[in-house]
């Protein structure tokens, strides 16, 4: 099937030849038509599907020809949870929008709030938002939700993760009840079915990805490691391989120490979290994403909506509470049908988090080869039904590395004789 056979008008099948895709991934192939008809969509699809597209050719089309120029309104509202995933959206409408005359802003937290009053001010025919800026905005008197036509909401899942519950109950209750309303969610759990409820006109509902299940193009492996070697260990991977990485870290504190570390070892790194400034945020992500920072450390939140093609390598550096956000890091590695490794440094307790994991993806995460980094591996390992434990050579000496080893990106499988030659003494470890 190709993007010709959805619906599509002209003007936006020439914007998406320019970017160079010539078939349309599932979700996009099931949800086009759907919303293209006017119907309301309740879409589960995983990170990397393409499902921001899915959403916003149709979108586009749907309005296009009447653009608004009322003071504070605006026709479509676009509700995400964190202010990298609405400036990706408004990447996408900037994208494929660029021949439709259609006017189009983004507010978020965490910015001055005045341009963004000048924004609504001139009229928009689309508003991309989080929650909790919306509203500030509303009680000042700067938006009017009467000219609302369609409503998405992207990423529900996160939202209901995040609180944002009580603040979109409070939009709903200002929108026309007459309206369009698209729920895209990387699963269908029993709360967003809930909200679905309140929110949905009699939904299509389309799942394009099997509840909980991961990637095949992402090898997944792991690694047992004491938690005061884990800092080592990953500057040990970093110096022994170029690829960009997108590191996690539990909290906040975490991945500021964390980068401050490998920052100290010469390693262009950043941090991305909560607590950044938004000037902050944003020069960390673009500098990643144009190749300025090879580590990007982030909190499961701030990391949500980061979109990067070709990222070669997630190393989750502390396991995830919630084995259901394992899924979503590790997907922002291979995506749009790319490969890519994802890699777990898990210490003696976190035992219980590796077997829900284990448990939700329905499959033993490999090991990986403990001659890699035997200087850094633990013994003994949190018990677990699929691995054995890991054992330290007999000498307790780090093996050495030699120059041009791979460390078990997709295509290598960093067999046990790959030794590797230390970059650092002993003692820096």
């Amino acid at each position: 099937m190709t993007f010709n056979t959805l619906g599509l008008s002209d003007t936006l099948l020439q914007a998406v030849k320019k970017t160079g895709y010539t078939s349309p991934t599932p979700i996009q192939e099931r949800a086009i038509p759907e919303i293209l008809a006017g119907r309301d969509v309740m879409a589960a699809a995983q990170t990397g599907t393409g499902k921001t597209a899915g959403f916003t050719l149709p979108l586009l089309q749907l309005i296009s020809g009447r653009p608004n120029r009322t003071r504070n309104s605006f026709r479509a509202l676009i509700l995400t949870p964190t202010r990298e995933l609405a400036a990706q959206i408004e990447d996408s409408i900037q994208t494929y929008g660029a021949q439709e005359n259609l006017r189009y802003g983004v507010v978020f937290g965490g910015v001055n709030i005045n341009p963004q009053k000048k924004t609504l001010n001139r009229g928009l025919d689309i508003l991309v938002a989080t929650p909790g800026r919306l509203l500030d905005l509303y009680q000042q008197k700067c938006i009017d939700f009467r000219d609302v036509e369609v409503l998405i909401l992207d990423e529900a899942d996160r939202m209901l993760d995040m609180g944002f519950i009580r603040d979109i109950k409070k939009i709903m209750a200002l929108l026309p009840k007459k309206r369009q309303n698209l729920m895209f969610s990387a699963t269908f759990s029993d709360d967003i079915r809930v909200l679905a409820k309140t929110i949905c006109n009699k939904p299509v509902e389309i799942d394009v990805a099997p509840r909980n299940s991961t990637v095949e193009a992402i090898s997944q492996k792991m690694y047992y490691v004491d938690k005061a070697s884990k800092p080592s260990l990953l500057i040990e991977m970093m110096l022994a391989s170029n690829d960009q990485t997108l590191v996690f870290s539990r909290t906040k504190h975490g991945a500021n120490n964390l980068a401050k570390k490998l920052i100290k070892e010469n390693i262009k790194a950043a941090a991305i979290h909560g607590n950044k400034s938004q000037a902050q945020r944003t020069k960390a992500l673009h500098d990643f994403k144009q190749g300025g920072v090879q580590v990007l450390v982030a909190t499961d939140i701030a990391a949500r909506g980061i979109d990067i093609e070709q990222l070669a390598r997630v190393i989750n550096f502390d396991l995830p509470h919630v084995p259901e956000d394992y899924v979503h890091r590790i997907g922002r590695t291979g995506r749009a049908g790319a490969t890519g490794l994802a890699i777990s440094l898990v210490s003696g307790e976190e035992g219980k988090q590796l077997r829900d994991i284990e448990r939700l993806i329905k499959f033993a995460v490999p090991r990986g080869d403990s001659e890699e980094y035997a200087f850094a591996l633990a013994n003994p390992a949190p018990a677990s039904k699929s691995s054995e434990p890991s054992r330290r050579p007999a000498n307790n000496q780090r093996p050495r590395r030699r120059q041009g080893a791979a460390d078990g990106k997709p295509g290598n499988k960093g067999s046990a004789n790959n030794k590797w030659k230390s970059s650092r003494s002993k003692a820096a470890a």
